[in-house]
């Protein structure tokens, strides 16, 4: 006779069985984890200095009324009075045509303060404008605050004025004095420039850089510092607004030295193996000079287009382009004009993204397909916080497919990483299908960053694939815009693909990358 088990131990079976499937189920429906980032990555500072894209920088000071650039220092503090001066319009021209932020040289070379310091009498205090009483920077600060811009504020390490240059100890004293009147007096300020400029010839002193940017980063957390290397944000290496068709914000800060001659393509293309996140930036001016003369015209509305394609959004680099206030303390009709066609050009080709109309589709996907999470379909949505990510197993030729119900038309390819992820991609290309269902050839590129553009002759498709070549692990991209640029007429068809990028695509760099991750992604 068999002997049955009691009933209470079926039943305690039946039970493990259900809890063990069900333990099993929901593991398996948990979501895929974001992939690790690679290192460096920038700061928040950073991210939102990025996210900014285009500054107004305004020169101005003693030297619009002396039609000069580098003023003397011993110009009479009488000769600055601009009687119509108006901060408002300053920041409603930068808000109206896509500027996010007003930089204010508030000292140059030649020392004159445009804010009452305390340390100085070389300075608005000592000139009729506003009876002595008045302040630049202060009505700037309330005028970007009222307007919702973001005030940067430049103060130049050489001064030509103040006595104590070249003595080391007490002019880094009184430059720390003056950077903190400038950071605890008008709000918040999000974006600090320095430079090395000096002339030949003058005293030799050090500049104690370290402490300027501790006590800044100290004083106003939020304000990304600009200067040759860094800390937050580096030269491009020339003023002419152009970047390196390859540009990494990766970076070695001890590579180069404020104010000595370095580089110029290493500061223009940054460094693959950088350890440091400092994307460059790029400044020009809407004028041959930087400060206003009655004798020189604008660039044109075409000739910005062509920079915006070779700095912020075509090349990784944010745009600080500079319009510099005439004597009257205006900015002219003829740069308003010319900021107003920039601004209608931009506006008439990027507002309408040819691939929010295909269907996507993609290589892999990381995680589960049905889930959204990581879908080809992010690339559609603005920002940096949705992305595809592909599956960490696929090794290389990452792919995404646009499929449009009918041909169109363009000449135009945007694309953006998720930078807060690090900076991947090494090279890409886009192909289209033609008539005989080949893939053919569009344009190449190499580093894409927060914004990358690329222009080329317009085609026709109604079927693109956009392959990435090479990245430093498997690629994020946040955003894929398809573009019509009737206006510009494109000269390159694709980056120039030097030593530099194929010696990055090395087994050493791959094999370091892909064994630093894999035991963590």
């Amino acid at each position: 006779m068999i002997k049955k088990k009691p009933i209470t131990e079926f039943l305690k079976t039946i039970i493990i069985l259900l809890l063990f499937q069900l333990s099993t189920t929901s593991q398996s429906s948990h979501r895929k984890p974001p992939p690790l980032p690679i290192l460096p990555i920038p700061k928040s500072r950073q991210i939102s200095w990025q996210i900014a894209e285009m500054a107004l920088f305004l020169h101005f000071g003693t030297n619009t009324f002396t039609d000069s650039e580098w003023g003397t220092g011993h110009v009479d503090p009488s000769i600055f009075n601009p009687k119509l001066l108006n901060a408002t319009q300053w920041v409603t021209v930068a808000k109206d045509f896509g500027f996010k932020r007003v930089v204010l040289t508030a000292k140059h070379h030649d020392g004159f303060c445009l804010w009452p310091s305390k340390y100085t009498d070389y300075s608005v205090k000592s000139s009729p404008w506003r009876n002595g009483v008045g302040d630049v920077v202060a009505e700037l600060a309330e005028a970007a605050r009222n307007g919702g811009l973001e005030l940067g504020l430049y103060l130049s390490p050489w001064d030509r004025h103040e006595h104590c240059y070249g003595e080391t100890l007490e002019y880094n004293e009184f430059y720390m004095g003056q950077m903190t009147e400038l950071l605890t007096r008008y709000g918040e300020i999000k974006y600090v420039f320095l430079d090395g400029a000096k002339g030949d010839g003058e005293k030799d002193m050090e500049y104690f850089f370290d402490d300027w940017f501790s006590l800044v980063h100290q004083l106003q957390p939020g304000a990304s510092i600009f200067s040759d290397v860094g800390p937050d944000t580096r030269w491009v290496g020339n003023e002419n607004g152009v970047a390196g068709s390859t540009c990494w914000s990766l970076f070695n800060n001890s590579a180069i030295k404020i104010g000595v001659y370095s580089d110029a393509r290493y500061s223009a293309e940054g460094d693959a193996f950088g350890q440091d996140w400092v994307p460059a930036e790029c400044d020009v001016s809407i004028r041959p000079g930087w400060f206003w003369h009655a004798s020189e015209k604008p660039k044109s509305a075409m000739t910005l287009l062509d920079l915006y394609y070779k700095s912020v959004v075509g090349r990784n680099c944010p745009l600080l382009l500079n319009v510099p206030p005439n004597s009257s303390g205006l900015i002219s009709d003829e740069d308003i004009h010319v900021l107003k066609e920039f601004s209608e050009l931009r506006n008439s080709i990027f507002s309408h993204n040819l691939a929010k109309f295909a269907l996507l589709s993609a290589s892999s996907t990381r995680g589960d397909p049905n889930d959204s999470q990581f879908s080809p379909k992010n690339v559609i949505e603005e920002g940096l916080y949705t992305y595809w990510a592909p599956d960490q197993g696929q090794q290389s030729d990452w792919t995404l497919y646009l499929e449009f119900q009918q041909v169109i038309t363009f000449n135009v390819l945007e694309l953006q990483e998720p930078i807060q992820m690090g900076q991947r991609i090494i090279e890409f290309h886009l192909d289209m299908l033609d008539e005989n269902r080949t893939w053919q050839h569009v344009v190449n590129g190499t580093t894409v960053g927060y914004r990358r553009l690329l222009l080329f002759p317009t085609v026709k498709a109604h079927l693109l694939r956009l392959v990435i070549d090479e990245s430093k692990v498997f690629p994020l991209i946040s955003h894929l815009g398809i573009y019509m640029d009737s206006y510009s007429v494109p000269q390159h068809v694709s980056d120039d693909t030097h030593t530099k990028s194929k010696f990055i695509n090395n087994l050493v760099f791959r094999t370091a990358y892909n064994l630093s991750q894999s035991a963590s992604i």
